[in-house]
C-alpha cells in the first residue's frame, strides 16, 4: 500500500477575515475525502470566527473506492492490525499537524481535531499521545483503538466530546460507551452524546453539540 506522506485538502480561512487564532483539522471517514467534511466549517465558524479549518485527504487511496481515501486498511480487522494501522496513520497526521501549526505560528493549545468514523479512531490516538495537549477533540461515530495500550502510552488528556448515532450499523453504538469508559478511567475529561435514531452519519444536533463544545474549549 502506497502512502501519501504530504497530506492536502480544502481550507476555509477565518470568517473574521483576520489572522487565524485557532486551527481545526477535520479527519474524514474510510472511503471519503476532505471535501466530504469541510462544510462543517460553516457550522463552526459562527462560534469560532477566528479559526482556520482544513480537511486533508487521508494518506492512502481507499482499497475499495478509488475515488476516496483511507487512513489505514480495514481488510484485516483483527485488533493488532487495526492498532498498527492507526499508529502508521498517526505518524503521518502528526507531521501534517506540525507543518500546519508552524505555518500559522500556533501551538498545540490552539488546535482541535474533529473526526468522523475512521478519522475519529486516528484522532483519538493522536490526541492522547501528543504533547503538550491539544485544546480538544470531537469524535463522531468512531471508536477507541488499542484501549489496552493507554496505561503505558497516554501522555495527554485533552477534553473529548464523543457523538454517536444509536442506529449506527457501521461502527457499533456500543463503541461510544467503550471509548468513554476507557478515557474516563485514564483521567480524560469526556462527554458522550448518544443520538437517537441516527445511523452512521452526522446530524444537525450533533454539529451544534460539537460547535458549543469547541467554543467552550477555546474560550
Amino acid at each position: 500500500m502506497t502512502y501519501n506522506l504530504s497530506l492536502q485538502g480544502p481550507i476555509r480561512q477565518p470568517a473574521s477575515g483576520g489572522k487565524a487564532k485557532q486551527l481545526i483539522i477535520f479527519l474524514h471517514g474510510w472511503g471519503a475525502d476532505g471535501p466530504n467534511l469541510i462544510d462543517l466549517a460553516d457550522m463552526f465558524a459562527a462560534t469560532l470566527p477566528d479559526a482556520q479549518f482544513i480537511a486533508p485527504n487521508a494518506p492512502q487511496v481507499c482499497e475499495v473506492n478509488p475515488y476516496g481515501y483511507q487512513w489505514f486498511s480495514l481488510m484485516d480487522r483483527q485488533p493488532q492490525h487495526m492498532l498498527a494501522g492507526v499508529r502508521g496513520a498517526a505518524d503521518i497526521l502528526n507531521h501534517f499537524i506540525d507543518e500546519q501549526l508552524k505555518a500559522l505560528v500556533l501551538d498545540n493549545s490552539k488546535l482541535a481535531l474533529v473526526g468522523f468514523s475512521q478519522g475519529t479512531m486516528v484522532g483519538l490516538h493522536v490526541a492522547l499521545r501528543r504533547t503538550p495537549a491539544i485544546a480538544a477533540l470531537v469524535g463522531f461515530s468512531g471508536a477507541l483503538i488499542g484501549a489496552e495500550t493507554l496505561a503505558k502510552e497516554i501522555t495527554a488528556r485533552p477534553p473529548v466530546c464523543l457523538i454517536h448515532g444509536q442506529a449506527d450499523d457501521v461502527v457499533p453504538f456500543a463503541s461510544l460507551k467503550h471509548a468513554a469508559d476507557a478515557l474516563t478511567s485514564h483521567g480524560v475529561p469526556v462527554t458522550a452524546h448518544p443520538r437517537p435514531f441516527l445511523g452512521h452519519s452526522i446530524d444537525m444536533e450533533g454539529m451544534a453539540i460539537a460547535a458549543r463544545f469547541l467554543g467552550k474549549q477555546f474560550g
